[in-house]
């Protein structure tokens, strides 16, 4: 990575631009009969960027503080700008990171553009070696919220092996022995397509001193796959059995899962009280 000038005027223009041409429908919100504004309101660009309305409008008007490689990715994430985009608006703001970094940190816009549509639905978007990128609410009450891990814990995988307790207290036991064969499997054909030095091969290297990873990776299986039906054991609602429909961005290596239940079932009904009662409810469990 190497730092480059950061173009204020630049970065004012192109943000108001951005801001301007998303429309309210764009990103999951509701247009309302009282808007005047020309696509969308600064404070709704700033909540979805996770950053303030005010340091927003100081970049606009071309002042403000360098935004970090991380504020980067927040916004390009926010303003759900498409790869060309995202790769200028680094540039804009004096990063210039190699491709595959940036890959690496940018979430899909067109699986985030479904993604707002499903705010009443646990749905998740994963990276290429099971980093979960963005919840919807539901999601988080299903699962909790698997976006604040860092470092090699960001993988779902990698948390299945080294810190079991917490990471498969929420499905049922009797499907645990086949999740760690599918999760080795798909880890040994990422690691595969990847190459050497890839993140999928770096994953691999950390999770050879685990015991059961080493054992299972000496089976040498591939082909297996997850099976659509999902069986949770949620700490306050029970058992509860989903099916997850999956999503691809292929050029990104990311999918997009979506879980439901049956209506009828007792699944649905408890997914249903999930979905009311919000993560917050459930944050001591």
């Amino acid at each position: 990575m190497v730092d480059t000038t950061l173009d204020r005027d630049g970065l004012a223009g192109f943000l108001r631009g951005r801001r301007e041409s998303l429309q309210p429908e764009d990103v999951g919100l509701r247009r309302g009969t009282r808007r005047r504004t020309a696509g969308l309101r600064r404070e709704e660009v700033a909540e979805l960027c996770d950053m303030s309305a005010d340091y927003l409008a100081r970049l606009e008007r071309g002042g403000g503080s360098q935004p970090s490689q991380q504020m980067a990715a927040a916004i390009a994430r926010g303003l759900r700008l498409t790869p060309d985009e995202r790769d200028h608006l680094f540039l804009l703001c004096g990063h210039r990171l190699q491709t595959r970094q940036l890959r690496e940190a940018h979430i899909s816009p067109g699986l985030l553009r479904v993604m707002d549509r499903l705010q009443d639905t646990p749905s998740q978007i994963m990276g290429p070696v099971g980093e979960t990128l963005q919840q919807t609410p539901p999601a988080v009450a299903l699962l909790g919220d698997e976006t604040r891990h860092t470092g090699p814990a960001r993988s779902a995988l990698y948390r299945w092996f080294t810190d079991p307790a917490a990471a498969r207290h929420r499905y049922l036991p009797d499907d645990h022995d086949l999740h760690s064969r599918v999760y080795v499997a798909v880890l040994r054909a990422s690691a595969t397509a990847q190459g050497p030095g890839s993140p999928a091969a770096s994953l691999v290297a950390d999770l050879q001193h685990n015991k059961e990873f080493a054992e299972l990776w000496n089976r040498q299986e591939v082909g297996l796959r997850w099976s659509s039906a999902k069986r949770f054991v949620h700490p306050e609602v029970g058992r509860i059995d989903l099916y997850c429909q999956t999503l691809l961005d292929p050029d990104q290596g990311q999918s997009l899962l979506i879980f439901t239940a049956t209506p009828g079932t007792e699944s649905h009904d408890r997914l249903a009280l999930l979905t009311v009662l919000g993560a917050d409810t459930f944050t001591g469990s």
